[in-house]
């Protein structure tokens, strides 16, 4: 390198290039990591230095050079860049490595309108003197590359305009705890500050993108996922758009149940015109989707949720496809379609659909969700009545044309309603489940809004967080844990503000959480046992069954101290039925590991007690937190023993946790032979899970004839994921023929709310 070099300092200023103090920064950044070489991060970086540049160009310069060497047999070159990475995000932020006092940063940040004023107000000097001692700055350089990228991109406090950043990853943990535990009394309130502040920070909890960006902010919305119910009336589908306006706008990813909307050519004010069918509404929900980002993190994004029986499902099942015109496509949603036990059975008896549109059939869209035998009463009914509106469809037509575009397009999604309000915490007849989330694992109450400021409608929010199981040493590390989540996310409920008063209503009546899991994959290579063949069914009953019960404990203590939620008793918890009394006992025949904790002296605990929060776990994809975590994705299989994942700042390479001592151990995405022993777990899982499971299937078509996957084995799974319990089938992902045995690309939840 010519010593002639001259480069632009952060002032402006021009001088020699100094490589002994590039050398140390990279020296110091390799300490303690293994097969890690200074000199090959320096090779890299020279190739690419120019006359002029500037340092902090250079800085970056090195930091992409060191990420270009990740690999599965040199994975410590993650945490090699990522200290790089950290020095720099510093330097941006503070002009300095170090960090600044706590109170001195939080003043200086409220002072500029970045964080919440509140801050300042709710704690004392001495308080905020206290907190400072909690902090350790150095866990910033446990993260990897992709962790700090991804914290760097889209949850550091920051103006996305001009890219300036004001903060590290500590003062995010430690203020996040800060404001959720801020109304607690003072002589308590600080040790539980410290105590999640030490679980998040050490990836013990993982937080969801809401509430890592957003809370400390002065925009108090942090609830990952909004379902929102439409009506079959004008107000409500405009109510409908304007509430999807509002949460997109606030980083929520969206579900709207539209399925009560009637069908094309129905009678409208007695027949004075001709309904113009659900079309034109889904694409009003869309633009209304698109209208904002959610809150500068992500595009807005949603699912739209309808019956399989439907007058005009043959039209919306293809909305999706490529083929077709703008007119009879709405391609930038995705789908829900809601199957129950009726529709699987004319399936397997090789029977016909009768289609209808909800508004010619009273009562069958109720009974649908809140009661089976009376739907199947209704439905044959109506069947037989000569002078309702119908069509007769043969079922294997019309779920094959259900499972092409699944597989088409990887995203018209499945719920079974019959499984979300029979295996449910709610009492179906008086709050049924109608619907789920973005991506499928939400499953709570909704009521259809005829303006914005109905009382009498209900929006669902649901707060996240999951349990990174890759860093429990036993089980019983989740008492404390769960105790701390549930009391976390249940302040937050009321910290944060509600911009439409059916959600505040609900969401106070409810308090529904959905806690969830990360890094499934290396808990289970951690053991010894795969997805495929069986040999964890025993565990994962175990560690699901552990999840839930301390779950509820902590919920139920919640409830002695501060009260059951408002809505108690619409919840079957509420008349003694738990989890472990209504779920398919097919699962029974996959493992027989017995319950191993007091559920008795629990029920009756919750019956004499209540429970603060009508619902407490959901398992979601977890795509983006689990990066944050370096662990592997929800309950996902890893497709390569390094991940590449896209983000808007390139091409961020993952190494799965101890690959060096458990590469063998790991069962990756495509080697497992088919879906069964996948679909097995989840079932497993749900039995304990209060909500639902965004539940992936995945095919080779390598591994069938002709290179196509039959439309046999299509359904053959859908029907095993239904014998099993499940409750929504999410993604269907199709290996696409690239040379993925090492790395692929993986978008998680396109831009939805639920990478949390």
């Amino acid at each position: 390198m010519n010593k002639a070099l001259m480069v632009t300092k952060r002032d402006g200023r021009l001088e020699p290039i100094d490589l002994d103090k590039i050398h140390r920064v990279i020296t110091w950044a390799a300490e303690g990591l293994d097969n890690v070489s200074v000199s090959q991060v320096e090779l890299r970086s020279h190739i690419q230095f120019y006359e002029g540049i500037r340092t902090s160009d250079i800085h970056e310069t090195i930091i992409k050079a060191a990420a270009d060497l990740i690999t599965k047999d040199a994975p410590d070159y993650q945490y090699l860049a990522a200290r790089l990475a950290v020095f720099h995000l510093r330097k941006k932020a503070y002009g300095h490595f170090d960090p600044p006092r706590l109170y001195d940063h939080v003043k200086k940040l409220v002072r500029m309108g970045k964080y919440d004023p509140a801050l300042l107000t709710d704690y004392s000097r001495e308080e905020w003197d206290e907190m400072d001692g909690y902090l350790d700055h150095w866990r910033d350089m446990t993260f990897s590359y992709a962790a700090v990228k991804q914290l760097e991109g889209k949850y550091l406090v920051q103006n996305r305009v001009t890219g300036e950043i004001y903060e590290s990853a500590q003062f995010l943990y430690l203020l996040v705890a800060a404001c959720l535990f801020s109304q607690y009394p003072q002589e308590t309130r600080l040790s539980y500050v410290r105590r999640f502040y030490d679980a998040v920070s050490t990836f013990k909890i993982s937080l969801p993108t809401p509430i890592m960006a957003g809370v400390r902010t002065p925009t108090r919305q942090f609830s990952s996922c909004v379902l929102i119910e439409c009506g079959d009336s004008l107000d409500s589908i405009n109510a409908t758009a304007a509430s999807i306006v509002k949460y997109v706008s606030q980083r929520a990813g969206i579900g709207i149940n539209a399925g009560a909307i009637r069908a094309l050519g129905s009678p409208i004010r007695g027949g004075e015109a001709f309904h113009t069918g659900c079309i034109p509404f889904y694409k009003h929900f869309q633009t209304a989707v698109k209208s904002c980002s959610q809150g500068g993190v992500r595009g807005g994004a949603a699912t739209v949720y309808y019956p399989f029986w439907h007058l005009e499902v043959e039209s919306l099942l293809v909305l999706k496809n490529n083929r077709g015109v703008e007119d009879n496509r709405v391609r930038h949603m995705d789908y829900g379609v809601q199957l129950n036990k009726l529709m699987y059975q004319r399936l397997i008896k090789g029977g016909n659909i009768t289609l209808f549109s909800p508004s010619d059939v009273p009562g069958l869209y109720t009974a649908f969700f809140a009661d089976q035998e009376e739907f199947e009463r209704l439905y044959v009914q109506y069947e037989n009545d000569p002078n309702i509106r119908k069509r007769s469809v043969k079922a294997i037509e019309l779920f094959s044309l259900l499972m092409q575009e699944r597989a088409s397009t990887g995203r018209i999604y499945i719920q079974n309603v019959d499984h979300c309000n029979t295996h449910s915490p709610f009492d179906p007849h008086v709050a049924p489940v109608r619907q789920s989330n973005l991506c499928l694992e939400i499953a709570l109450p909704t009521k259809p809004l005829e303006h914005i400021h109905d009382e009498k409608g209900e929006i669902a929010l649901c707060t996240l967080s999951a349990f990174n199981l890759g860093a429990l040493d036993n089980l019983d590390e989740l008492e404390d844990l769960s105790d701390l989540a549930v009391r976390a996310l249940d302040a937050l409920l009321d910290y944060q503000d509600y911009p439409i008063t059916a959600a505040r209503l609900g969401s106070m009546g409810r308090r529904s959480l959905g806690i969830g899991v990360i890094n499934f994959a290396y808990y289970l290579a951690k053991h010894g046992v795969r997805y495929s063949d069986g040999s964890a069914n025993d565990l994962t009953h175990r560690i699901f069954e552990a999840i839930q019960y301390y779950l509820l404990k902590a919920s139920n203590n919640l409830a002695k101290e501060l009260g059951p939620c408002g809505y108690f008793n619409e919840t079957t918890y509420s008349k003694g039925i738990l989890p472990i009394d209504t779920y398919k006992k097919d699962i029974d025949k996959l493992t027989s590991e017995p319950l191993h904790y007091d559920w008795e002296t629990l029920r009756g605990e919750i019956q004499e007690f209540g429970l603060r929060n009508s619902t407490l776990t959901a398992l979601m994809p977890s795509e983006t937190s689990s990066q944050i975590s370096n662990a592997t994705n929800g309950i996902e299989p890893p497709r390569g023993h390094v991940s590449i994942k896209a983000s808007k700042d390139g091409i961020l390479r993952q190494v799965v946790p101890d690959y060096e001592n458990l590469s063998d151990n790991y069962e990756l995405l495509w080697d497992i032979p088919n879906n069964e022993g996948y679909l097995q777990l989840v079932g497993i899982m749900q039995k304990f899970v209060d909500q639902a499971i965004s539940t992936n299937t995945n095919y080779d078509p390598k591994r069938f004839e002709d290179g196509k996957v039959p439309m046999k084995r299509l359904l053959a799974d859908l029907l095993t994921a239904y014998k099993y319990g499940v409750k929504t089938l999410y993604y269907q992902n199709t290996r696409d023929g690239a040379d993925d045995s090492q790395e692929d690309i993986d978008d998680g939840c396109a831009g939805g709310a639920c990478k949390i």
